[in-house]
């Protein structure tokens, strides 16, 4: 009789231990994407929603038939990357409206992916339209909009005004290029995502010359 308690309780004590075996497993995937956006820089968050720049030049891009509204937004070496995914991308969409929106969709996940790799960052995926944007980061983008650092001052320390300013009148310098320039398009958009990144208040290297996106 004591053994087959001894038995019963060996078993049950197996099948608790797979049943914990079975759950960490489950639960493992979801821990390290939790732990992936939690360590993830939020700086420049924005550039990977459906409501943020890089999204707004891609449907740019597809709807005039010109990658080059994307180029900018990646280095140099990964220029062939996004080109086989962008005509892939138009050639698929001419398939029919469901074809479209996979095809887009292909497209959209691919830029932000490449784009954050050149920013040192893990790809988490697009995020959907109306998803929260810090209040610093909306205020700057109007900034930029409407030519006035206005929206963002009261948002920011008063210490580090002036050299925002300047790095803020460099993005305004560098505004209005030529879309089919990439190389001035890509200047833009290194000048936009260290003033972004200042805004934010993440410190860079000293010297201000190992920059995250350094396109040169």
């Amino acid at each position: 009789m004591k053994t087959s308690e001894k038995k019963v309780s060996t078993d049950n004590l197996k099948s608790n231990q797979n049943r914990s075996a079975s759950l960490r497993m489950l639960l493992a995937p979801s821990f390290i994407f939790l732990m992936l956006i939690f360590s993830t820089s939020v700086s420049f968050a924005h550039c990977d929603t459906m409501d943020g720049p890089l999204i707004r030049d891609a449907k740019i891009a597809l709807n005039t038939n010109n990658v080059n509204y994307v180029l900018k937004w990646v280095k140099q070496e990964n220029e062939t990357e996004i080109k086989e995914a962008f005509f892939l991308t138009m050639n698929v969409r001419k398939l029919g409206a469901d074809a479209l929106n996979l095809a887009d969709k292909y497209f959209f996940e691919t830029v932000v992916r490449v784009h954050r790799s050149g920013e040192g960052v893990p790809f988490t995926g697009v995020k959907p339209s109306g998803t929260p944007i810090d209040e610093k980061i909306l205020a700057a983008d109007k900034s930029i909009e409407t030519g006035t650092l206005a929206p963002l001052k009261n948002l920011v320390p008063k210490e580090i005004l002036p050299e925002l300013e300047i790095r803020f009148n460099k993005v305004l310098s560098l505004k209005d290029f030529d879309v089919n320039n990439v190389t001035e398009g890509r200047a833009y958009i290194e000048a936009y995502v260290q003033f972004f990144k200042f805004a934010e208040g993440e410190e860079e290297e000293s010297g201000h010359k190992n920059h995250i996106y350094n396109f040169e």
